[in-house]
C-alpha cells in the first residue's frame, strides 16, 4: 500500500523508471548546506520575475532547487509559485548540461498569477544560459 503513493510508483505508472521521475531525490537540492554553497559560490542571472544561481558540482547530473521567500505571500501563494516553477523546470532541465546545481528564486508574487507561457519562456531562457560563460 505504501508503494502506491511513492514517487517510484508514480514513475512506474507513467512508463518510466524511478530515476527519470522529475521529483526524484537525485535531481533535487535538498540539504540547506547545498543551497548555502550555491548562494555563496554560484553565478547569478536575473530576469524580471526570477533570480537564478548556478554552480558546478562534482556529480554526473544536475540538481535543482527552488527557494520562495515568505515576503511573496501566504503559504497558498508560495506553494502555487513552487508548483509552477517546478513544472517549468521539469520541461527545461534537459537544457542544462550535467554537473550543475541550480537554485531558482522567484522575485515577485506575480509569478503566481502571470501567464504560464510567458513565465516558462523567461525561466527557460535563464536555465539555458547555465554552463555558458
Amino acid at each position: 500500500m505504501a508503494e502506491k503513493f511513492s514517487s517510484d510508483a508514480a514513475a512506474k505508472a507513467a512508463g518510466g523508471s524511478p530515476s527519470e521521475s522529475s521529483n526524484c531525490r537525485s535531481v533535487r537540492l535538498l540539504r540547506s548546506a547545498d543551497f548555502a554553497c550555491v548562494y555563496r559560490e554560484g553565478t547569478r542571472r536575473t530576469s524580471p520575475h526570477f533570480f537564478l544561481l548556478a554552480r558546478p558540482n562534482a556529480l554526473a547530473r544536475s540538481r535543482f532547487g527552488i527557494s520562495v521567500k515568505a515576503t511573496l505571500g501566504s503559504a497558498v501563494v508560495r506553494n502555487r509559485i513552487k508548483r509552477r516553477v517546478r513544472d517549468i523546470l521539469r520541461q527545461a532541465r534537459a537544457r542544462v548540461p550535467p554537473g550543475w546545481d541550480v537554485v531558482v528564486e522567484p522575485r515577485q508574487s506575480e509569478v503566481a498569477r502571470s501567464k504560464f507561457a510567458a513565465l516558462a519562456a523567461e525561466l527557460t531562457e535563464l536555465v539555458s544560459a547555465v554552463g555558458q560563460v
